[in-house]
């Protein structure tokens, strides 16, 4: 007697066994079963819930689900952003679920037009699309299906970062070709113009800078702007060498380090060459992590640290001599982090991220600020958010 299903999962998550995994997923009626906000996908997904989190389910037929499955964890294990890959069930015949664990604290493309608004939303949405795929495509990752319907969007200090969600037409190279690169664009392209049309047909009207033409060629645009940035030969003569480390400043500044660059030397000028392969994302969270022990995104990472340094000016003012990163990271953590984060209610702190909770307080009391005329302190500032604010915030964890 065969086994009605089998599961390959990785560990640290639930064990699944109490789903009813003998019936097609369109047909569960359990009390796992929750409807977060979600996109449009080709195939059945239905998401359950646990103490671990949520996670989503989607059918499809064995070979391309465990093709996926390995995709994800690919990407999952060069830190891409990603959603998290769990495992595969397979079930009698050829169908097969897809475990995923849900992004928390993320939005379909379409919640964004319905949701607490974006500031700028045509140009966040665009950037963090083209940043997506510039990332993808510099690990190797042909997409296949670039959308935004394929994409998950989290909230970071006032912009946008985006995820990728289905692999299922991915393909993993060592390096892509500038042909498979521009045919990623040319799909992304289209179907970006598609759904923005879908989304104004169901709204009723978008909001009057995001035009879907216009949108869909910024994306490509801001996509050949950050890829010529991080890839690009640049000759400069050998008295321009301040051209080097502003080349590499911009790079720091768009959230990319360097591991290693190539200079080659001749006829009295530099060939300044970087190895896509050894650019790598993440340098203000990856500083902020190492100081402090949190892990955000990109902009909330670079905001915070902007705090920190604020914080740090403080102390050396105050005591007369400098402070080492480390010590002024514990102290401003522990002194103004943390507390900052209990002036609000327990029940209201899961609305948003405790980097994007922090951000939009330190915000609120910019504005406080210039509209009482005097320097609002956190904690009042926290407290005036909450009121003013936060109770109105639906819960972002979660977006049901």
């Amino acid at each position: 007697m065969h086994a009605p299903f089998q599961l390959v999962a990785r560990t640290g998550h639930p064990d699944f066994l109490d789903l009813p995994w003998e019936l097609p997923l369109e047909r569960w009626d359990h009390e796992r079963l929750v409807e977060p906000v979600r996109g449009i996908s080709r195939h059945v997904v239905r998401f359950v819930e646990y103490d671990e989190g949520v996670y989503a389910l989607k059918e499809l037929p064995s070979r391309p689900a465990h093709r996926e499955y390995g995709l994800l964890r690919r990407l999952n294990a060069e830190g891409m952003p990603a959603v998290l890959a769990v495992g595969v069930v397979e079930r009698p015949g050829d169908d097969a679920v897809l475990l995923t664990k849900h992004l928390d604290f993320s939005l379909p493309y379409r919640a964004l037009f319905a949701r607490r608004p974006v500031t700028d939303l045509r140009e966040n949405l665009l950037h963090a699309l083209a940043e997506l795929l510039v990332r993808l495509h510099l690990a190797g990752f042909f997409w296949g299906d670039c959308s935004l319907s394929n994409s998950l969007f989290r909230r970071d200090a006032g912009a946008l970062s985006a995820y990728l969600v289905d692999a299922e037409t991915g393909e993993l190279h060592a390096r892509l070709t500038g042909g498979q690169r521009e045919h990623d664009l040319t799909i992304a392209e289209e179907n970006i113009v598609g759904e923005l049309l879908d989304v104004e047909a169901e709204l009723g009207a978008l909001p009057d800078d995001v035009d879907p033409v216009e949108t869909a060629s910024g994306v490509v645009a801001s996509y050949r702007g950050l890829w010529a940035e991080l890839t690009e030969e640049e000759v400069f003569a050998r008295d321009e060498v301040w051209r080097l480390h502003e080349r590499l400043r911009r790079l720091n500044e768009l959230g990319f380090d360097v591991e290693e660059i190539e200079l080659l030397g001749a006829g009295g000028e530099y060939r300044l060459r970087l190895n896509p392969h050894v650019v790598e994302p993440g340098h203000h969270r990856r500083r902020l992590e190492r100081l402090t022990g949190l892990w955000t995104e990109e902009n909330q990472a670079r905001r915070l640290l902007n705090d920190l340094a604020g914080f740090r000016a403080q102390l050396e003012q105050a005591g007369g001599r400098a402070v080492a990163d480390e010590v002024a990271a514990r102290r401003w953590r522990e002194e103004v982090f943390e507390p900052t984060l209990l002036h609000v209610p327990r029940d209201l702190r899961r609305k948003l991220e405790p980097a994007e909770l922090f951000h939009q307080i330190l915000e609120h009391r910019w504005y406080l600020s210039e509209r009482e005329g005097r320097d609002v302190g956190l904690p009042e500032a926290a407290r005036a958010y909450v009121e003013e604010v936060l109770r109105g915030v639906q819960t972002e964890r979660i977006v049901f």
